[in-house]
């Protein structure tokens, strides 16, 4: 269905290592450790693309690289290798990991919104939930009051937080409305991309439930490209068009949700699946 379209983010080759490495290493990983030089590979070799309006899931156990695939995304993380190109940047021509920090930080600004598992990271605790949002737009260049006090108001209204709790710091928030503000501050510029970050894992089930309908309605509303890391297949399944499914490091499966769920190929996919039913 995206054959005639450009992808909004493709990424080759992605590579984070940490460590020399060894010329044995491929042959002596202990999951994603070489039993030898003791090299750590975070992750191997992770090509994918994400198209116009789709949601691509990326599921995976603790320590299969989903978190380290999205931190080099966002350059919270530098990659030993690979090749990164976004629609908007160049035109999809150059790597975003060979350009200029300030450069980096446009994209992040303006290309990309990150919504970070531990909303310490993505929010400011102690500004207000306005002020948040106020400062991802004047990062991407705008100085305008009334456009910041409109959008931050247009945001808030989005992801449910009452426009009376605006002028309070997210400290005083609940994790699930701690998450909605970051989600907010995260489209503040009208990213191509949205990041997502493991977003419901620590909320109680109810909770969970409204942050991923809310996800929904995001993708309805602005019809935005989401990369979604889980662990959880069954938030996956709810979201997600297509699925990566990674383990050690690498991919190891990837295709259309339906296909992941209904006819698992690799033995640790078939486990994920089970466990669902």
């Amino acid at each position: 269905m995206y054959l005639n379209e450009s992808p909004v983010i493709q990424v080759k080759n992605l590579t984070v290592r940490y460590g020399e490495g060894c010329p044995d290493c491929q042959k002596n990983l202990e999951k994603n450790r070489c039993a030898l030089c003791r090299t750590v590979w975070a992750a191997r070799d992770i090509s994918f693309e994400v198209y116009e309006g789709e949601v691509l899931g990326i599921v995976g156990e603790s320590g299969s690289g989903k978190s380290t695939l999205m931190k080099s995304l966002y350059f919270d993380l530098e990659p030993t290798s690979g090749r990164g190109y976004l629609k908007e940047y160049q035109n999809g021509v150059k790597n975003i990991w060979e350009a200029s920090s300030a450069t980096q930080r446009m994209i992040k600004n303006t290309i990309m919104g990150m919504v970070y598992q531990n909303p310490i990271l993505g929010l400011r605790m102690d500004y207000s939930s306005a002020s948040n949002i106020a400062e991802k737009i004047i990062s991407a260049g705008s100085r305008n009051a009334a456009y910041m006090t409109a959008r931050a108001t247009e945001l808030l209204e989005a992801v449910e937080i009452p426009l009376s709790r605006m002028a309070e710091a997210p400290k005083h928030f609940s994790g699930g409305m701690q998450q909605r503000v970051q989600i907010s501050k995260a489209l503040a510029n009208n990213p191509a991309l949205l990041l997502l970050d493991e977003v419901t894992t620590g909320l109680d089930l109810s909770v969970q439930a409204r942050v991923l309908d809310l996800i929904r309605q995001i993708k309805a509303r602005f019809g935005i490209s989401i990369l979604l890391v889980s662990h959880d297949l069954a938030v996956i399944r709810m979201l997600a068009d297509r699925t990566i499914v990674m383990l050690d490091g690498k991919i190891i499966e990837s295709g259309l949700t339906d296909q992941i769920l209904e006819d698992p190929q690799h033995a640790y996919t078939q486990q994920l699946v089970s466990s669902l039913i």
